[in-house]
């Protein structure tokens, strides 16, 4: 008895510990969460939650880059460690089904816009070749039913952002609803009256609230807003970085021991093979490519090649160490950089990346947030010049490739010629007050695409292998998948999301 009593105290000590840590100051003592010390809020952190479709990727370091002989013996991307913040990423690519699902959305809410879904509709016409006979593709391979679940494709880069944005309002609403705060209203939302995440956020999108469970001030006890800070909302889905992209592509946990990676994969699985080694699929292909001239899907009655001689059906192939299917093969994916070819040896050893433009929210007149626009999102404006140790403009496209310091024309003393200071001369011709009279198939609209596909040959399937091609234009074998940053550390296990869609 005595010793239960001992167990009993201690257990006591130790919940009062933990208590005190979490609803008092450790820094002031001011109790949180208490009108008697003014409301201070402490929210309990949520890092396990995982939106819609994703996959956890551990972030870590690992060699970026190249690792065979280039076969156009380019120099754009040479070897480099690099390090990558956790984050997460899709499990498969974005469907035909996925995107129909957007494009039936945008022409219920904005019924008097009929532009809005025709600036969103795939280019179908990328199936179309003056010598093949590909005309049922045009009509059938996003709308038939039979292709719901192949990735979606004729889609461009500025497409692909656009769905990624509308894809995180509909999860932060979905979020509201599900937990009761906001009141569904989803079948009357109308062109700007729509839920957007950051006009809810400014309180410029109104709908009805359930008092009930919306949180309270607590000195007054009224419901207020929600915040950010709540942990309510998801941050936003983007595309990925092209290391985030060749990090999860390479899926190097199945090959590390001790924080050594014993292996540095040439694909996207151990080996140098583009067969499956395992005694259930010994011999069948790993991803969906081009295995020689002429030869796409293999010889009829066998499967000697992958038997897809357009792109397969999302997890027709084995996934990665990370559980993602697809990253390699199948259709190629956009990623958010832009390109450059000199960007292995610019971009930071954290979280490398090329074409940051950073923005802010636009204001009026009287220094207020503007107002929303017609399809019912926040007005941003481009960061035009700040005095700051760590950026000094909102473009930085061209930083340190392209922009007049890296150009011939500025000095070893960090001098600009005045026939070039005021021109805004760069290498690559950019659009507005850049536009210059230099040529060369590398702009400030170039976007980074990778992964292979299912008309490439396996030098493409490598992660690190990239190409570019405008942000305007599509591809009959480029599609996309998002991503999301992780919030609140490196400390949650490779998972993927609990939701799942119903076959």
């Amino acid at each position: 008895m005595k010793s239960k009593f001992v167990v009993c105290c201690c257990l006591s000590v130790l919940l009062s510990g933990c208590f005190w840590k979490k609803e008092v100051s450790e820094k002031t003592g001011w109790k949180y969460n208490d009108a008697k010390y003014g409301g201070v809020e402490r929210v309990k952190p949520n890092t396990e939650r995982i939106a819609p479709g994703l996959v956890f990727i551990p972030g870590g370091a690992f060699i970026m880059g190249q690792m065979a002989d280039n076969i156009g013996d380019e120099w754009d991307n040479l070897p480099r460690r690099v390090t990558v913040d956790s984050y997460y990423i899709d499990e498969t690519e974005v469907t035909n089904q996925h995107y129909r699902d957007y494009l039936f959305w945008l022409g219920n809410v904005f019924t008097s816009s009929p532009n809005v879904v025709k600036n969103a509709l795939p280019d179908t016409l990328v199936w179309r070749r003056p010598l093949a006979y590909n005309e049922p593709y045009v009509q059938t391979y996003f709308r038939y039913p039979a292709y719901n679940d192949y990735p979606v494709v004729g889609v461009t880069w500025l497409q692909a952002n656009d769905y990624c944005l509308w894809r995180t309002d509909r999860v932060n609403e979905a979020e509201l609803i599900k937990r009761g705060i906001l009141v569904s209203n989803i079948a009357e939302q109308q062109n700007e009256n729509n839920f957007n995440s950051d006009a809810f956020l400014a309180g410029q999108y109104e709908a009805e609230m359930n008092e009930r469970r919306q949180p309270k001030n607590i000195v007054t006890k009224e419901p207020r807003p929600i915040k950010f800070e709540d942990g309510i909302l998801y941050p936003k889905y983007r595309l990925p970085t092209e290391a985030e992209f060749e990090y999860a592509a390479r899926a190097e946990i199945g090959v590390t021991v001790d924080e050594r990676t014993i292996e540095r994969r040439v694909y996207g699985w151990s080996g140098s093979n583009v067969r499956d080694p395992s005694k259930k699929r010994r011999g069948q292909m790993m991803a969906n490519f081009q295995r020689g001239r002429g030869d796409l899907a293999g010889v009829a009655g066998g499967r000697q090649n992958d038997g897809s001689a357009i792109p397969a059906a999302v997890r027709s192939f084995p996934p990665n160490d990370f559980g993602l299917y697809d990253m390699i093969g199948n259709v190629n994916e956009w990623v958010a950089d832009i390109y450059r070819p000199m960007s292995f040896n610019d971009v930071d050893e954290f979280n490398p990346f090329r074409g940051n433009v950073f923005m802010e929210l636009s204001k009026d007149a009287e220094g207020n947030i503007a107002q929303k626009d017609s399809l019912g999102r926040m007005r941003y404006d481009t960061i035009k010049f700040v005095d700051r140790y760590n950026y000094r403009v909102g473009d930085n496209r061209n930083y340190r490739d392209g922009d007049v310091a890296s150009s011939i024309f500025y000095t070893e003393a960090g001098e600009k010629p005045d026939t070039v200071a005021n021109s805004n001369m760069v290498y690559y011709q950019g659009s507005g007050e850049q536009q210059n009279n230099m040529i060369t198939l590398i702009n400030d609209k170039s976007r980074v695409y990778k992964g292979g596909g299912f008309l490439d040959r396996p030098y493409w399937l490598r992660p690190a292998t990239r190409r570019f091609l405008d942000q305007d234009k599509a591809q009959w074998d480029i599609g996309f998948r998002c991503a999301m940053s992780s919030l609140g550390g490196d400390n949650k296990i490779a998972g993927k999301s609990k939701t799942k869609t119903k076959k």
